[in-house]
């Protein structure tokens, strides 16, 4: 086999067209992230509150556990493997998704009924303590959200492959815009059902951590009951029929015939082969880094440097998630087509570092009017750097392995995301003990971050994608000759 024998996309065997993916099958498809955002708001912010303010069980416990789902991110690039190699049902993505789906809906009430366990012996006890009956119980909670964090890899990755097997590089951004749109809608609806099921558990007057067991677990073991469900129709709805009539895997890929699909360690070795890989790796790893230390640090901030309440912190959110929004909208029908996905993506990191500017001036003046209008800006210049990472993402991948690359770009984005969250915390805490105004430790954060900016444009321009797809054509034909040593 000579790499002459590898297609690509350009070379597509002769197979009957597919059908173009229209804007309503795009929006259809995009409910499954809808999902993925709803999951995310009933974990990270409805079951950490009930863990902390309700049930007494120590952040750091909390945390750890939580945590626990994004750093089993490393199976995202098996999952993405298998998706490209081992169809399921006859479908390379879909089942994927409809069983990681299925599983992770279950997994999310499996782990809420743990910590009713661990809070019902905190509140016997009257605060936390260590015995063998918690230490069983959280390390029970610890692996139940472990397969969470694995049935959230192996639906989400095999679904991103799928968008790249159904997209055509001049439409990938608009696809890419409507669907991670949808999965902010989802956290937007998510955070104001839970919001309302929380006041309504509290009119009763009771302070957090006073409300009794049995007034909490009806409630919300409902929500865990109903919205998992409801998730789960939304990914089989998002997917009906979607790969059997739009995907162009199998004239894309010359192996999807062969007996002797490429194996997770012979596309580790094409992984690897290719210099580029790295390259955008480390990118994306900075943007994602430099995009999200300010999560940890920006409610506190307000509340600290400007003196706002909890309510009006929160706000601050809504504030970066319109503009977010506005700028998936602006960037995937407007940006990306006209100046194309590299110089959207550098466009959006300066973008990005300018808003951190305005964040730190907002400080020093202590207006909070400039503060809100920073936090839209920068949810507009996020909106932007972000679908033309993504976008750029999905066409540095090869149609043979396109799971694998689309999993170790998850890989880089999960493990990214949980380290900026650290490193927030790390920095800020740096920053107070060197300095004893409070506006020039949390300055110190936003300021790495706009430096973490331009060190990611230095990456970006080192990111060549007809470099990465003719390197890892040749990589796939020697490794299925059996030549590629590693």
């Amino acid at each position: 086999m000579t790499p002459e024998n590898i297609s690509d996309s350009s070379q597509p065997n002769p197979r009957p067209a597919k059908a173009s993916v229209g804007m309503l099958t795009v929006f259809r498809l995009g409910l499954f992230n809808l999902g993925l955002g709803l999951m995310a708001v009933l974990t990270l912010a409805v079951l950490n509150r009930v863990m902390i303010s309700e049930l007494g069980i120590p952040a750091t416990i909390t945390a750890g556990t939580l945590a626990i789902s994004q750093f089993v991110a490393p199976a995202r690039v098996w999952f993405g493997q298998l998706s490209d190699a081992k169809p399921i049902w006859g479908l390379h993505r879909s089942s994927y998704v409809r069983l990681g789906t299925i599983i992770f809906g279950l997994t999310v009430f499996l782990a809420l009924q743990v910590v009713w366990q661990l809070g019902a012996l905190v509140r016997a006890n009257g605060e936390w303590f260590w015995s063998a009956t918690t230490i069983g119980w959280t390390v029970l909670l610890a692996l139940v959200l472990a397969i969470y964090g694995l049935a959230v890899s192996a639906s989400s990755t095999p679904f991103t492959a799928l968008l790249v097997d159904i997209s055509e590089e001049e439409n990938r951004s608009k696809i890419v815009a409507v669907i991670w749109s949808m999965l902010m809608v989802g956290i937007i609806i998510g955070g104001i059902s839970g919001s309302i099921v929380l006041r309504q558990i509290e009119r009763g007057g009771k302070v957090a951590g006073q409300i009794p067991l049995e007034n909490l677990q009806g409630p919300i073991n409902s929500v865990f009951t109903l919205a998992p469900l409801l998730v789960i129709g939304l990914a089989f709805i998002a997917t009906w029929r979607i790969e059997k009539k739009y995907s162009r895997f199998a004239s894309r890929s010359s192996l999807v015939e062969r007996e002797d699909k490429i194996t997770l360690g012979q596309a580790l070795k094409v992984l690897t082969a290719n210099r580029q890989t790295g390259i955008f790796f480390f990118f994306l790893a900075l943007l994602t880094i430099s995009l999200f230390m300010q999560e940890a640090v920006l409610e506190p901030y307000g509340g600290e440097v400007f003196g706002m309440s909890i309510a009006a912190t929160t706000r601050l959110n809504a504030y970066w998630g319109i503009g977010i929004l506005i700028g998936y909208s602006i960037t995937g029908f407007f940006v990306v087509p006209r100046l194309g996905k590299k110089l959207t993506t550098k466009i959006g990191c300066i973008l990005v570092a300018i808003c951190f500017s305005l964040i730190i001036l907002s400080g020093f003046t202590q207006q909070e009017i400039i503060l809100k209008i920073a936090m839209l800006l920068f949810g507009g210049a996020a909106g932007i750097a972000t679908i033309g990472g993504i976008s750029l993402m999905l066409d540095l991948t090869a149609a043979e392995t396109a799971g694998t690359f689309i999993g170790a770009w998850g890989l880089a984005q999960a493990m990214s995301r949980a380290l900026a969250t650290v490193a927030g915390g790390v920095v800020l805490d740096i920053g107070k003990a060197i300095f004893t105004a409070p506006v020039l430790a949390y300055s110190l954060v936003f300021a790495l971050q706009a430096m973490g900016m331009f060190v990611a444009i230095a990456m970006l321009n080192r990111v060549n994608v007809k470099e990465f797809q003719a390197t890892t054509r040749k990589a796939i034909a020697t490794v299925m000759e059996g030549d590629l040593d590693g």
